[in-house]
């Protein structure tokens, strides 16, 4: 989530406007051009228009906006843009719609003229639906629910992924090389293109001068390769900047390679990589990584909550990632990116100058004040509220009834569950969110599933994901079909597939009982794990 007002380019707009959008997106060669969509589907532009990209039907600059009658009401979910610049927006139905620039076919609308107002993008796409786009400088691709790929665009390094270096002005699937493979995730350089799949495995094609297909070497490549220096890793998210590339694997790792003048690769100097290299080996495990075609600034956030920076930010090339104060990755590109455009879509989070209820409530947890009631917990206390713990919890709703002892106490003794614990639990009740770390996370989700906490139970879960180690993996594996928590084990299970031989090595793993050891070999068994 996260609030607009941060780019300059909405500092016109009163505080009303502000407080109603629900989705942003700021693009041009100056970061002058952007698109709304505020909370009753109504979508607006505003800034400089060039190339007819802001979609109102003609190119007249605003400094105010005007509304995109064309995509008013359809439920705009996600927008990339170009350098055109093009627009591509998608729908809740997974339609696709272009405008803007199009002189190489970038819309995919099957001609090269400047579109003025979208226009539904169809040709190959019928019955299919898109999930997710990305656009690189004239280019664009797109991924539907089945984890097909379609491109079109201008093709002169072979960023359509055809074989060919003709552009394309519809889309067509992308098969060659990735034909049995099931995608969750494609990114555009400014002339590349790269695709994640649901095995963790990447594909990149397109421009390669600067090394940033990562497949070791400089030579453009018309269809796509696989990125074998990451072999043995599960990437969990890539991205791609003007000519740099970015992989997070689902241990927590960053790995960058391609053009480096700037330091965006973040080794600590400027040479460029033509295979993926670790970087920030000192840094705790990052949970998130940002960057755009737009420009050579590279982002983290780590699983703490901490966000880092290198690259071109200001003028200064940054070669280490630097720690900043921001609290999201999207900061860094309104902060110091040039030009500062929106690396993704915004989510906007509506600023508050007053507390809310909400709030109100936050702030009264641990509130001897105004408190009615006292946990003590290892001789440790906590001050709460019976009502607040009635209306948020059915448990404490049955505990204070009449015929319960607890219902005339005004101090509880917990000594099930450790202080961190249950500390965690009765602030999650005050605030809906949960701050501990992973392995006091399973106390929680023990606590989650005794109270019949399932949204809890789901945070839980979540936690656990983020801070899943080889070390720890057969540990959480164990917790996940104790607590009967399905999707856990089925991601703690795949984890410890993917990095089967290291896992088995770890004493985690040798404390495993009988049964779940034998169900473990066996499900990898069916997976496919013993073939090699």
């Amino acid at each position: 989530m996260f609030n607009v007002s941060k780019w300059t380019i909405f500092s016109l707009l009163a505080d009303d406007v502000i407080d109603y959008i629900r989705l942003a997106c700021v693009f041009g060669s100056s970061a002058n051009e952007a698109l709304y969509i505020t909370k009753d589907d109504q979508v607006y532009a505003i800034g400089t228009n060039c190339s007819g990209c802001l979609g109102v039907g003609d190119v007249q600059s605003t400094l105010h906006p005007r509304k995109v009658e064309e995509l008013c009401g359809k439920g705009v979910m996600s927008l990339a843009y170009g350098s055109g610049p093009h627009v591509i927006a998608i729908t809740e139905a997974g339609e696709v719609f272009s405008w803007g620039h199009n002189g190489y076919g970038q819309l995919g609308n099957g001609n090269t003229n400047q579109g003025l107002v979208p226009v539904h993008v169809s040709t190959n796409l019928v019955g299919k639906k898109v999930i997710q786009v990305s656009s690189g400088s004239h280019h664009s691709l797109a991924l539907t629910t089945e984890g097909e790929v379609f491109a079109w665009g201008y093709n002169n390094c072979g960023q359509i992924g055809t074989g060919s270096t003709s552009n394309q002005t519809f889309p067509r699937k992308v098969t060659c090389g990735i034909n049995n493979k099931v995608v969750k995730a494609v990114t555009c350089g400014q002339t590349s293109s790269m695709v994640l799949t649901d095995s963790g495995e990447l594909y990149a094609w397109g421009y390669n001068g600067n090394g940033q297909l990562g497949i070791g070497n400089n030579v453009n490549q018309p269809t796509p390769c696989k990125v074998t220096s990451l072999q043995g890793h599960v990437v969990f998210k890539v991205v791609c900047g003007y000519a740099h590339s970015l992989a997070l694997t689902d241990e927590g790792l960053i790995y960058t390679w391609g053009a480096n003048s700037y330091g965006q690769l973040g080794t600590g100097n400027k040479a460029n990589l033509v295979t993926a290299t670790r970087i920030a080996t000192d840094k705790p495990r990052f949970v998130d990584i940002a960057a755009t075609h737009y420009n050579h600034v590279s982002a983290a956030m780590t699983q703490t909550g901490v966000v880092y920076m290198w690259g071109q930010c200001h003028g200064q090339s940054v070669t280490s990632p630097t720690q900043t104060q921001f609290t999201s990755v999207s900061e860094v590109f309104s902060a110091f990116a040039s030009p500062p455009v929106t690396y993704e879509p915004l989510i906007v989070d509506k600023p508050i100058m007053y507390k809310t209820v909400p709030e109100s409530i936050q702030d009264a947890f641990d509130n001897e004040e105004t408190a009615d009631l006292k946990f003590t917990i290892e001789d440790k206390t906590v001050h709460v509220h019976k009502a607040v713990l009635k209306i948020r919890c059915e448990h404490f709703r049955s505990m204070f009834q009449t015929h319960w002892d607890e219902h005339a106490k005004d101090v509880i003794n917990i000594t099930q569950f450790t202080f961190p614990v249950y500390y965690a639990f009765l602030k999650y009740l005050y605030t809906d969110q949960v701050e501990l770390p992973p392995e006091d996370a399973i106390g929680l989700l023990d606590l989650a599933n005794s109270y019949c906490e399932h949204h809890l139970k789901k945070l839980c879960e979540g936690i656990i994901k983020q801070g899943i180690t080889v070390e720890n993996a057969a540990m959480l594996l164990a917790a996940a079909i104790k607590y009967e928590a399905k999707e856990l084990e089925a991601f703690c299970f795949q984890f410890a597939v993917n990095h089967m031989t290291a896992v088995t090595q770890t004493e985690a793993f040798s404390k495993l009982d009988e049964f779940t050891l034998k169900n473990f070999i066996t499900k990898a068994a069916l997976c496919g794990a013993f073939k090699h």
